[in-house]
């Protein structure tokens, strides 16, 4: 059960709930045409560059990108001299970008429930196995990069 307990479960499921918005209730809001596809577009692709991205350096620095595993070595190249938490950024543009794809306006306020989701079941336990692991380390890679950008 702890696979349904992952991010990109989470990612699935408020998506889920922006489709059903979208197709069942969308109440007459538009965010206007062609400019949102656009937009939705750009922020769907660049979140999943930024999460092939951070993948790419996890692997290259032989660590895990499961967030509830120890991790072997702290990453702060690449991707990850930008923002400590690449893939979750990428999910959450890619959850906005899905958004306004489909026009789902009512959808707007799950985009920080999703970061507020993310943060408390992910990041904060995560971080904090890095403070114990890494120590100093950490907390200079902290003071240089921000959370999320």
């Amino acid at each position: 059960m702890k696979w349904v307990d992952l991010p990109p479960v989470w990612l699935v499921g408020f998506g889920m709930l922006t489709w059903l918005q979208a197709t069942r209730f969308p109440m007459g809001l538009s965010f206007g045409g062609a400019w949102a596809d656009f937009a939705g577009g750009v922020l769907v692709g660049g979140g999943l560059l930024l999460m092939l991205l951070a993948l790419y350096e996890l692997r290259r620095h032989k660590t895990t990108p499961i967030p509830h595993l120890e991790a072997d070595r702290l990453v702060t190249t690449g991707i990850f001299s930008r923002s400590r938490n690449p893939i979750y950024l990428g999910d959450a543009l890619v959850l906005t970008g899905l958004i306004l794809r489909w026009d789902a306006v009512l959808s707007l306020p799950l985009v920080p429930l999703f970061v507020w989701v993310i943060e408390t079941r992910f990041i904060v336990g995560e971080e904090n196995r890095l403070r114990r692991k890494f120590r100093a380390d950490f907390a200079r890679y902290c003071q240089k990069t921000r959370r999320w950008i």
